[in-house]
């Protein structure tokens, strides 16, 4: 049985923050959960720009995500979630939310 310490608690709770304002500036661009819990989509470098002039706490909530191991570069040089990162999403919004079939 694992427990929670106050950094591993507050580092999920970061997680969740970001994971929740990634959700919400996709949507706001026309983009879907999809396009970062889809491995081999992801968002590419100019999507990321748009991003963070968007939301100036985009490039720290994209540093928590990528430090994190929730969210990694896939082969076509995209940012994707890794399965950490889909778990807390998938349990924060429900797999229905961003259903990958």
């Amino acid at each position: 049985m694992t427990h929670d310490t106050p950094s591993n608690t507050g580092m999920q709770r970061s997680l969740r923050q970001c994971l929740s304002n990634m959700a919400a500036l996709l949507y706001r661009h026309g983009h879907v959960l999809e396009t970062v819990t889809v491995p081999h989509r992801g968002l590419d470098r100019s999507e990321l720009k748009a991003l963070e002039s968007a939301d100036r706490d985009w490039r720290s909530c994209q540093h928590i995500l990528e430090t994190s191991q929730a969210a990694t570069w896939n082969e076509q040089q995209r940012l994707v979630l890794t399965d950490l990162g889909r778990e807390l999403l998938f349990d924060m919004y429900g797999e229905g939310a961003a259903d990958c079939a």
